[in-house]
């Protein structure tokens, strides 16, 4: 995840209250220096890097989920992980069980619906940054396996029991290019118009988010999400 990605979900996760946070993937362990010594992380990966400032940091495969003891957390962050996954709502689900109530999950992950991904996958029938592996199928290396839009995303997060999820505008929610804008427009026209015809609060703002500059427009999808009080 880029510098400035991490630097505003540290700044939309501060002062939030969390005591204890699930850190899986843990990847090169950046977040607990991130949070503060104040907070407690747990780590996961499928590759253990001896990362410091974990309570515990220990070697999984998230592809069978989350380990089954791991509960009783106020915030988990999978971060760059969910497009390495064969089993993303297996793992989803688990986050939900794993999470106090009122608890937060973030996902962060690449973005395919951007105009230039689109455009890319209309041509070659690959989005960016997920070619073919043909002959380089590898299970336990950093394949980017499942593409994730706003629209999926939203899917698989009410699939898994939480809440209405929010996405975090950050740098990389912007086009880059000037052609990009002009090629989002036809997107953003047709979420105005569903938008228009929604009949349901969690409907509209399902479509003000699909209609949104990060959503149609970013390379990078930040997303947050509550596991509602049962």
């Amino acid at each position: 995840m880029q510098d400035s990605s991490k630097e505003t979900l540290i700044a939309y996760l501060n002062d939030r209250g969390f005591k204890t946070v699930l850190d899986a993937p843990s990847g090169d362990g950046w977040l607990p220096a991130a949070l503060g010594d104040e907070i407690v992380v747990d780590g996961i990966d499928l590759y253990v890097s001896g990362a410091e400032g974990y309570r515990t940091l220990r070697q999984h495969d998230l592809d069978e989920g989350l380990p089954e003891d791991c509960h009783g957390y106020d915030l988990i962050c999978c971060c760059e992980g969910l497009e390495h996954v064969g089993s993303p709502l297996l793992l989803l689900r688990h986050c939900h069980r794993s999470l106090n109530a009122g608890g937060m999950l973030i996902v962060t992950t690449p973005n395919v619906w951007y105009p230039q991904a689109r455009l890319q996958f209309m041509l070659r029938g690959f989005f960016p940054s997920f070619p073919s592996l043909a002959d380089r199928v590898k299970p336990g290396t950093h394949m980017h396996i499942t593409p994730w839009s706003w629209p999926q995303l939203y899917v698989f997060l009410k699939l898994a029991g939480f809440g209405t999820p929010v996405i975090i505008e950050e740098p990389m929610s912007k086009a880059r290019h000037l052609y990009e804008h002009v090629l989002g427009l036809p997107a953003k026209w047709y979420c105005r118009r569903k938008l228009r015809k929604a009949r349901t609060e969690e409907e509209r703002a399902y479509w003000r988010a699909a209609g949104s500059g990060p959503s149609r427009l970013g390379r990078h999808l930040m997303v947050s999400v509550v596991k509602q009080p049962a």
